[in-house]
């Protein structure tokens, strides 16, 4: 469970911590005085799209660390190599820079965006407004139905016959052309294997002929840079060179070091120059043997680069390029010469993977008519303690509108219907539904959702829109009872679903040294009386606090027969 957030310059929150326990935990405040701010905040810290604009006016960073606790066995933890610390917790700390960088830790140890994200979905569950327009969009109630119903694995194996499916249509794609078509490209192939056959190509050409280029036009100062050098060394045949003059210190001081040891050290010294000096002066010798020029070879390297250059144009930056592409046109060459015969074995094979894909489709459509039995069943009864006795609920099946009647989803198209009062036939969802109905069809889902779901944390962001009187009341016991299982987090404007709360935090918005500050408070019952007389009347009379006070305590009540 998510047991301490906290919070630094987020928005309007320069500093806040909020401790939370285990149960039903509200939150209720002013419009705009920062309740959804928390909200945010909790997102950022399980791994939520962020911005810098998030970051307080003035403050170089932001920061949100939160403290995790009696947390389930989760396989996230071994595969990232993870876990918690010897009691139990997991720090998560997220950092949000102003140059849009963020610093993401989990007990100290780095993390990247995308691993607290992942771990983030099996920790909570955040719930918003939006969701009840999700349940309007028909592409949703898929998802939803695979979630309730764990088909992963089974739609993993539909979804691999179905793409080796794709894989052979594209192929088959590629090689079914008419008879004109084909000969245009073969003979666009075999020109261009000739062209690039015919050039010889060898990896590495092109470097080695701009080098030799590079030594051709420099030639003359080349030869005269070796030939000066040859001469320095050995003196050519005008005198002695260098290397002749130190053989004959070398000589000098060989004889004098018979007599001095000082001597001896400076001949040994004169020995090793003369070795390097000569080696030096057969690598000169080479170098001058090297440079080997002929008349024309300058214009045949240039002409050579040129055609490489031409050929680059067409076939790739570099002759490695090239001769690739020369294996692509030999391979298409081939396939197309022989299509025929691929063909025939593509066809096959495509029969085979559409038999499969479809046998691996029913399984799957077979599994989700399970599910959805099971899925309207539970919906049922949720939806009558949510004060809606006569509303049905039901899964409607039909076949996949595509190509071979599927896509990468399965063969079905599939869409809730709902019947809300007696007598009427069973609709969509979308044509019936008002936004109160929406957010308790979508509180049912999300309850009998959380009985499969690894998350030990729920949070509803103001799911009870468009619900008031005798159904808030009804909505407010309703997530009562979840929280007896998964620890709940809602911000609520409804006095009903407050008074129910286990925990209550007040959230007010104040002004501070010219500084807007938003402020977070752990009420006392007291101090629940006077916030829910607020969301009840706005002002706070005595006849207010008298109905808070009820409220408290049909709620308590409540709890201690839900108890027994």
């Amino acid at each position: 469970m998510l047991s301490l957030l906290h919070i630094e310059n987020i928005a309007v929150i320069d500093r806040a911590d909020i401790s939370f326990e285990n149960g039903f935990n509200v939150l209720t405040g002013e419009t705009g005085a920062g309740k959804s701010i928390v909200i945010d905040a909790i997102g950022a810290i399980m791994g939520e799209r962020t911005s810098r604009d998030l970051i307080r006016t003035g403050a170089k960073s932001a920061r949100v660390t939160a403290v995790f606790r009696n947390l389930p066995p989760l396989s996230w933890f071994d595969e990232n190599g993870f876990s918690p610390d010897e009691n139990g917790e997991l720090l998560l700390e997220r950092v949000i820079q102003t140059d849009g960088k963020n610093v993401c830790r989990a007990n100290g140890v780095p993390l990247l965006v995308g691993q607290l994200r992942e771990l983030g979905l099996r920790l909570l569950n955040i719930h918003g407004q939006h969701d009840g327009q999700r349940l309007l969009d028909e592409d949703c109630h898929l998802d939803y139905l695979d979630s309730f119903g764990a088909t992963d694995e089974r739609k993993a194996a539909f979804q691999t016959a179905y793409e080796r499916v794709r894989e052979i249509r594209k192929t088959l794609s590629a090689l079914q052309m008419d008879d004109a078509e084909k000969a245009r490209r073969i003979d666009t192939l075999q020109y261009q294997i000739d062209e690039l056959e015919a050039a010889n190509l060898r990896p590495g050409e092109g470097e080695e002929l701009s080098d030799r280029r590079e030594v051709l036009r420099n030639a003359e100062r080349l030869t005269s840079a070796v030939d000066g050098a040859w001469a320095a060394l050995t003196g050519g045949e005008d005198g002695d060179g260098a290397l002749s003059l130190l053989m004959e210190a070398e000589g000098h001081l060989t004889s004098g070091g018979k007599h001095s040891a000082d001597l001896r050290e400076l001949a040994q010294t004169a020995t090793r120059l003369r070795c390097d000096l000569d080696d030096l002066a057969e690598r000169v010798r080479d170098a001058r043997d090297a440079f080997d020029f002929y008349p024309g070879e300058l214009d045949e390297v240039e002409a050579r680069l040129d055609r490489l250059y031409r050929l680059k144009k067409k076939y790739g930056g570099t002759t490695e390029e090239m001769l690739d592409y020369l294996a692509r046109c030999k391979t298409e060459l081939d396939a197309i010469q022989f299509s025929e015969e691929r063909i025939a074995k593509l066809e096959g094979d495509l029969s085979k993977a559409l038999d499969l894909a479809r046998e691996q489709g029913k399984l799957l459509s077979t599994d989700r008519q399970k599910a959805a039995e099971v899925l309207a069943a539970r919906i049922q009864p949720e939806l009558k303690e949510l004060d809606m006795p006569k509303v049905r609920f039901q899964v409607e099946f039909a076949p996949k509108d595509a190509p071979d009647g599927m896509d990468a989803t399965g063969m079905d198209t599939v869409r809730f219907l709902m019947s809300a009062n007696v007598g009427e036939d069973l609709k969509p969802i979308d044509r019936i539904a008002s936004g109160g109905e929406l957010s308790r069809i979508m509180l049912a889902l999300k309850n009998v959702l959380a009985e499969t779901e690894e998350v030990s944390t729920l949070i509803f962001d103001e799911v009870d829109a468009g619900v008031s009187g005798r159904a808030a009341a009804k909505v407010a016991r309703k997530l009562y009872q979840v929280s007896r299982t998964k620890q709940v987090l809602c911000v609520t404007h409804l006095p009903q679903i407050a008074a129910m709360g286990d925990i209550h935090f007040s959230v007010e918005k104040g002004e501070r040294g010219g500084r807007t500050y938003t402020q977070v408070t752990r009420l006392d019952r007291e101090g629940r009386k006077e916030e829910l007389a607020r969301l009840s009347g706005g002002d706070v009379t005595e006849t207010m606090l008298s109905g808070a006070e009820e409220l408290l305590s049909s709620a308590e009540t409540f709890k201690t027969e839900d108890a027994r």
